[in-house]
């Protein structure tokens, strides 16, 4: 029982990571219905960003503190992630307004790869190592009711605590702020939300920079854990079914969704693994998301679209 409850805390600690990623694919569809597959590449992307900035500015202020050295170079990889957001809406969004979805998807794919190639052109090629602080050494909890307890990584511990809080903050801001409600009204309908003086550029201005934001703290955590290298950019298809299953609308389900695909992958690998041979982890979010869309296409808390003809 122990054993099962250490491999269920460690599925939910995953989770709670691949939430955090299908968070920036559900804030731009939200904002905007575009499917955003540059997801993958701006995590990678703004994790070189800080990796970099990190070992850049202590060298050029001559500082010795680390926490500061990393508040800089994370307000200085935040700057450059807003600045990324506004380049997107000025250069390719605001050219391509209620086209079809297939050119605005499209258009993602190609900033994906534009920044794949230039995150290398610009902070280099090699694997960095992000060091926030957090703490590698393992718990032990519930000694006295299990033999041994029950291990878990203090490192995935605090990783999903900040994306938990995170996603709580996210959750409030959509809900309960002017510009959250404004967000939802231009992703129900752009030409709409222009005629009663929400401006478009400015909101796909936001909604970039927030999942520029979300992009930052995934990469820093996936960073601290795997190294900043361009395998990176691949975390987001493990979030594609987290999205997926969840719905492509709602913030509630990437996080469900999130942790249903982690326990299930992590509990399948275990007890399963051993029977039907190893990789199971790879595949089952896309089949469980398989199965899923068979009964219900929108995911379990998408919203039902009906078009009247």
């Amino acid at each position: 029982m122990g054993f099962f409850i250490e491999t269920v805390i460690g599925g939910l600690m995953s989770g709670m990571l691949y939430s955090l990623v299908a968070l920036g694919f559900v804030l731009i569809f939200k904002a905007s219905g575009v499917f955003n597959f540059a997801q993958g590449a701006m995590v990678l992307f703004a994790a070189l960003a800080m990796a970099r900035f990190a070992e850049w500015f202590p060298a050029l202020l001559g500082l010795d503190n680390k926490l500061i050295g990393n508040l800089l170079a994370f307000a200085g990889a935040m700057v450059v992630m807003v600045a990324v957001a506004w380049l997107i809406e000025r250069l390719v969004l605001s050219k391509l307004v209620n086209q079809e979805g297939i050119t605005l998807l499209m258009a993602t794919l190609g900033i994906a790869y534009f920044l794949d190639g230039f995150g290398q052109t610009l902070f280099g090629s090699a694997i960095y190592k992000i060091d926030v602080g957090l703490p590698k050494d393992p718990l032990f909890l519930l000694e006295s009711v299990f033999q041994g307890g029950v291990l878990v990584n203090k490192e995935d511990l605090y990783a999903a605590g900040i994306a938990a809080a995170l996603v709580i903050a996210l959750s409030v801001f959509f809900q309960y702020t002017s510009t959250g409600r404004a967000l939802r009204a231009v992703a129900d309908d752009h030409q709409a939300a222009q005629s009663i003086g929400i401006p478009l550029n400015r909101i796909w201005v936001i909604v970039w920079s927030v999942a520029g934001f979300v992009a930052l703290v995934a990469g820093m955590i996936w960073g601290s854990k795997l190294g900043v290298q361009f395998s990176l950019s691949l975390v987001a298809l493990k979030a594609l079914p987290v999205v997926i299953l969840g719905g492509l609308t709602s913030v509630p389900g990437a996080i469900i969704g999130g942790l249903i695909i982690g326990v299930g992958e992590k509990v399948s690998e275990v007890y399963l693994g051993p029977t039907l041979g190893g990789g199971i982890e790879i595949w089952f979010g896309y089949v469980l998301v398989l199965f899923v869309l068979l009964v219900r296409p929108q995911g379990l808390f998408g919203e039902k679209i009906i078009d009247r003809v």
